[in-house]
Order: structure tokens, then sequence, then C-alpha cells
């Protein structure tokens, strides 16, 4: 009977709470549908109308407060007449946007700090468009933007005119230069408004908080955190990667009679000198306020986990399949973002079950038969038991069970299993053992040995067998399974073949 194999440090990988942040859906009643269908032949086409003829006269005023603002200028605080002109039209013009879009009042809870109280607004949980809602309610501090949000047509002078620190998620050298305006803008006097940052980087769909970045946490002054709910039912605000799209929402949130944004700004918090030292305890800390606040759970998720989504898509794989909860494979594991991409890769390969292995796929995949040794071998990647292996069980699996297996000893243990104590291995040699231990047959043995022997010589080297066996790391565990298996039966050279545990154990 085959012991049950313990992966290594299983509490600390377990799965979040929430699966999917980044995944929303309408559930609309008989009601909703006869709400929006009067609404859309009734107030919607006004309210859009309205919406957009105030949001040309925006554009328009805020063009106009830019008239004789040099490049230099835009490194200084505004002051003056424009300073006001932000005010009034430019905010004035802003807010009644949302009015026509059926934002009639905005609920506050608790009082908003003054710049000299707290430099820095972080806002959560970040999920949609409407989230500038909180733009008036703070009288028009800067923000931290996405490069490319100043160069949306009408809305980015509004953007601009909020002299925001922009970041962009390609540039390697971005981020740092983010936390220096940061850190600039937050110096003693420096006669900068509030900056209002969404530190989870990317929208969710309010199940959770997902992880904090950094930015607003580096320069180490106090902060005043906000919670943001959403009050409304059903839900036509979430705008993430996979729902609806923003036309949509847009057009359903106008077909509300009216929409509700309840903010909730919770005491300053003032970091302590750990928080100061260690940014990434600080974000926590603060995320939990919020959390705590808002009764939500927290994960680890990230917007690099939004990253691995879209090259699932385009792996021909369901946007979900790319989650993995980035933030704790990255602490856990030290995998990056491009070592996961890589892998991601191969599990689409491999994966032909809408976006699962079964166990007969990666039979498939390995050029194997189903064998008491894949068995175990596949139960060691499916840590939650539902007979497949999702994506992130495949990175854990490769990291603690794969790669931990694939060591230089272990292979060549197996080498020498496959008959390669001569210093190669002929096809007679994988075809008997692959056969009594896999239950393959001849012509399944032949067609992956002709994989392994690349150069047609006849003979795989250990070279050529360690090459491939690291193309392919899950072989390095099933050799090791069997040779756990035939150990009590078999030894070499005063060596058990193999102990489980991807090292080997000098008989006693």
């Amino acid at each position: 009977m085959t012991e049950k194999v313990q992966i290594p440090r299983q509490e600390s990988l377990m799965g979040p709470e929430i699966q999917n942040p980044f995944v929303h859906r309408f559930e609309f009643t008989v009601w909703d549908y006869i709400r929006i269908a009067f609404m859309s032949v009734t107030i919607a086409p006004i309210r859009l109308t309205l919406a957009f003829s105030i949001l040309a006269l925006d554009w328009l005023a805020a063009k106009v407060g830019f008239i004789g603002r040099t490049e230099e200028d835009a490194l200084t605080p505004m002051t003056g007449w424009r300073s006001k002109y932000l005010q009034f039209p430019v905010g004035f013009l802003f807010r009644c946007i949302f009015f026509c879009m059926g934002f009639h009042w905005t609920i506050t809870k608790g009082k908003p700090a003054l710049t000299s109280e707290a430099q820095i607004v972080v806002a959560a949980p970040h999920s949609t468009l409407f989230d500038n809602l909180l733009f008036p309610a703070l009288k028009y501090p800067s923000v931290v933007a996405k490069t490319n949000t100043g160069s949306i047509p009408f809305v980015g002078p509004l953007v601009n005119f909020l002299q925001p620190v922009y970041v962009s998620r390609k540039d390697p050298n971005s981020r740092l230069n983010t936390i220096k305006e940061i850190k600039r803008r937050c110096q003693p006097n420096s006669g900068w408004p509030q900056i209002v940052i969404f530190p989870e980087g990317t929208c969710t769909n309010r199940s959770c908080l997902i992880s904090f970045k950094g930015g607003a946490f580096y320069p180490g002054v106090p902060v005043q955190p906000i919670a943001m709910r959403y009050l409304n039912k059903p839900d036509t605000f979430t705008w993430t990667w996979d729902g609806p799209g923003a036309f949509s929402l847009l057009w359903l949130t106008m077909c509300n009679f009216d929409n509700k944004l309840e903010l909730e700004f919770l005491p300053v918090y003032k970091p302590s000198q750990a928080e100061i030292d260690d940014p990434k305890l600080f974000a926590n800390n603060v995320r939990a306020v919020i959390a705590n606040a808002l009764n939500l759970p927290v994960t680890d998720h990230t917007y690099e986990d939004c990253r691995l989504m879209e090259h699932a898509r385009a792996k021909g794989l369901p946007l979900v399949a790319g989650i993995v909860e980035f933030q704790k494979i990255l602490n856990k594991l030290g995998l990056k973002l491009e070592t996961l991409q890589e892998q991601l890769d191969r599990f689409a390969e491999i994966a032909q079950s809408e976006g699962y292995v079964t166990i007969d796929d990666l039979a498939k995949y390995l050029n194997v038969s189903v064998s008491p040794a894949l068995e175990e071998m596949f139960a060691l990647y499916d840590r939650d038991g539902t007979n497949k292996i999702d994506f992130r069980e495949y990175v854990i699996g490769c990291s603690l069970v794969a790669e931990t297996a694939n060591g230089e000893e272990t292979l060549e243990l197996a080498f020498r299993m496959f008959g390669g104590d001569k210093g190669y291995i002929t096809s007679e040699d994988l075809t008997r053992i692959l056969g009594s231990s896999f239950e393959m047959k001849k012509e399944e043995c032949e067609t992956l040995f002709k994989l392994v022997d690349k150069d047609e010589s006849g003979q795989i080297t250990f070279d050529g067998f360690r090459e491939y066996a690291k193309k392919k790391p899950e072989y390095a565990q099933l050799f090791m399974t069997y040779q756990k298996q035939a150990a009590p039966q078999q030894t070499n050279g005063g060596h058990s073949i193999g102990n489980g545990n991807g090292m080997s154990k000098k008989s006693e």
C-alpha cells in the first residue's frame, strides 16, 4: 500500500478564502430587468447626454486653466487663481458629471484629515471608475495614476489638472521614480496637496482586500485610510478583469434610480518605527484596519495575477486559470512573474480539461501510461484531492515536488535504474523498466526513447537524460516515486534506490 506523501509547508501555502477577486457577474431579478428597460427609454439617455455635455465643458475649462503654464510650473504646487480655479469651475463641473449619472450625494462617515495631519490618503477597495467620486470629498487632491490616463480623450486634461504622480507598469524605473516623487511631495511645508493612492493597484470585485503596493508607505509618514462602500444591489459598478465592459457598467449604473457611495474616513494611522523601517509591514497593518472596518478578508493576490490571467487567455486557457495569489507565491517560493509565465506555458501544454490537468492529461504529456507510480505523483500535485490540478497547484508542485526531486543525485540514481551503469541507456533498457513499472507498451517506450535520443545514436547518455528531465521536471518525481516503490526489493551499490524524499539513503 502506497504511503501518503505530505507536501512541505502545506499550511503556509493553503488557498485563499476568496479564490478569484477579479471576476464579476450580474445577478438581476425580474424587477431589475423591468427597471432597466424603463430607464433605458426614459431617464438614462437624458443622463448620458447631460453627463457627456458637462464633460465637454469641463474639458474646455481645464484646457483654459493650462494657458500660460509651463513644464517647470508642473513641478511645483498650483497656487493663486489656478488653485481656486480647480475647485470652481473644474471641480464643480466634475461633480456635476457624477450627479447626472445618478450619484446625487455621497454618504460620509468620519472626518477627512488635514494635509498637515496626513499627506497621503489610501482608499480601498478599488473596484470601479466611479471611485473618482472620492476627489470632490477631498477637495480635489493629487493622485497616483497610470501614465496613459493623461492621454485619454476629454478625461486626460482633468486628470492633469490634479497634478498627478504618473506611474508606468512597462518602465522598470517607474516604480522607483514614483516613490521618489511621493517622498518629495511629502516633505514638511512642501505646499503640495494630499495625494490619494489606491494601494491595491488594480480593480477587484470588493470581495476582499488584495495585497497593498508599497508606494504609499515608503515615505513613512502618517496616512488616512478610507473604506469605500457601494450600497446598491445589484452591483452595476464593479469594473474588473473578468466581467462586463466599461460602457455596459456605465449604462446600467445610469439605469439605477439613485446610486449610493459611502466613504468612511478612518482615523489617521501614524506608523511606528518598525513600520517606517518596513513599508510592507506598514502596508499590511493599514490594510488590516480597512479590512476590519469593511469586515472583509485579505488575500495575497496582486496585479501580477491579472497579468497571468491575460497570459492564460493568450494560451487558450480560461482567465481564472492564471490566478495563483502571486504575492504569497513570491514570498514563500521566491518565484517571479517571468518564471510563472514560463510555467504557465508548460501548464497550457499539459492541460486539456478546461484549464485543469487530469491524470490522463499528465500521462499523455509524459508519454507514459497511468500506473500506481504516476497516481502517487499526481496526488502530490493535487493538493485539494479533486482529481484535477489547477495552475496554482501545479506551480507549488513544481517548486516543492518536481524541482526538489530534480537534484543531480536523484537523476543519477534514475539513470542507473534504467541501465545507465554502463554509461548509456538503450531502447531495450528503457522498454524493460517502463514496461514493468509503468505498464507501458513497447511502441510507447520507443516513442519516448526517440524524444530523448535527439542525436539518433541509439543510446541515451546521462547528459541527454538530464536535459530531458530538466525540460519536463515532472519526470524526476515520477522516477523518484518508482524508486521508492522499488526500494524494498532492489538495492544498488550499497544504496537504496530512493527514500521518497529526493535523497538517497545508505543501507544500514
